[in-house]
């Protein structure tokens, strides 16, 4: 069984009747890309990281690689790691679980179709930024903390 398989396999054990995949993609800089909802979208207002519902009979990386397609025109190439999950209620009322991952992108330019707007967030400003939810800030600090380990 490889790791998504496994992601999924403990979702639905957990009882999680929808999935959602997250991507952190970041620039030469190291700052974080952060798209905003639609005003009168779910949530509308807020920043979050790219992404989007797993659709029936679809795997975890499948939906990853369209998601990120689909809402900014970029590629992914590479996965680089897993950072977290979270969990919540969606609009209808399901149990969803949103599956974060560490890419690297190309292609572009970025062209958002889900999206009113988009912004570069310093790993420095994640602590402070308003306008994220506090699972996304969880998931940013988490990938914060990896970094810099690796690097330290």
């Amino acid at each position: 069984m490889n790791f998504y398989d496994f992601l999924e396999k403990k979702a639905k054990a957990d009882g999680i009747e929808k999935f959602v995949v997250g991507a952190i993609i970041t620039n030469e800089k190291g700052d974080i890309f952060l798209v905003k909802r639609k005003s009168n979208d779910f949530m509308g207002g807020i920043y979050e990281i790219p992404g989007g519902k797993i659709e029936k009979g679809e795997k975890i990386l499948s939906a990853l690689l369209r998601e990120i397609k689909e809402e900014t025109n970029l590629d992914i190439n590479k996965v680089n790691s897993y950072i977290d999950k979270f969990d919540y209620l969606s609009q209808n009322g399901k149990k969803s679980r949103q599956f974060n991952f560490k890419v690297e992108v190309t292609g572009g330019p970025i062209l958002l179709t889900e999206h009113e707007n988009y912004k570069w967030l310093s790993l420095n400003d994640i602590e402070t930024e308003n306008n994220i939810s506090q699972e996304i800030r969880t998931t940013l600090l988490i990938y914060k903390f990896n970094k810099e380990q690796r690097n330290g």
